[in-house]
């Protein structure tokens, strides 16, 4: 009887990881979709006209838009998983799927967190430095909002970087790129407040989605 080489003997492995990671993915966008069935269905009707004032300037709108298109973002990472394999590259499933998520789970969030208030343009730029007093004003639904805002880029990034593949790190990517988004908010005007507090909830909703897919990441060396 022969056991066949290490590589042959982990593929089942590799195979059993990946179609995990996609099913919880799939899980993820069906639990959302149930959830949140009610608002949906209310703005289905103008997102499916074709009209953006109503639908992609809200949340509910840019939600359901996301999660129609989360079939042809499947597509799209099994189609470049499939040139990959055939150019011998290793974890292309992997590799493919978290390069995918990371940018379709993340350009909604920084979409909605960019979106210009009534006040865009005209009222000035407004910061919040002190650390977690706005968290005392700012209920559960808001803080579960900011911290999905970069969870598809913790969760996915040490997925496909090895350099990513560390909790500060995920946690600094996260961080950075809350800072980002707070930034663009005050430079151009949105009529948004910039706070810390949206920084050190982003950046931890980063860290606890990575952690979320530990057993995933392309380790270093």
């Amino acid at each position: 009887m022969t056991l066949g080489t290490p590589s042959q003997a982990a593929h089942p492995g590799r195979r059993a990881a990946q179609t995990a990671l996609a099913g919880l993915g799939l899980l993820a966008v069906v639990a959302a979709a149930t959830v949140l069935r009610g608002p949906l269905l209310m703005s289905a009707p103008t997102c499916l006209a074709g009209r953006p004032h109503g639908c992609l300037d809200t949340f509910n709108g840019v939600l359901f838009v996301t999660l129609l298109g989360a079939p042809v973002a499947l597509l799209t990472a099994w189609a470049l998983s499939r040139r990959r394999r055939a150019a011998g590259v290793s974890r292309a499933w992997l590799r493919s799927l978290a390069e995918v998520g990371m940018v379709y789970g993340t350009v909604p969030f920084v979409w909605l967190t960019t979106m210009p208030g009534s006040g865009a343009g005209v009222v000035p730029g407004r910061l919040s430095l002190v650390p977690l007093r706005d968290l005392a004003t700012t209920g559960l639904p808001g803080i579960g909002g900011n911290l999905l805002v970069l969870a598809a880029l913790g969760f996915f990034a040490p997925v496909r970087f090895a350099a990513v593949a560390s909790l500060p790190r995920v946690l600094a990517l996260g961080a950075a790129g809350s800072v980002l988004i707070e930034t663009a908010q005050y430079v151009l005007r949105l009529d948004r407040v910039s706070s810390v507090d949206d920084v050190l909830v982003n950046a931890t909703g980063a860290l606890l989605a990575g952690l979320l897919s530990r057993p995933w990441w392309n380790r270093p060396g």
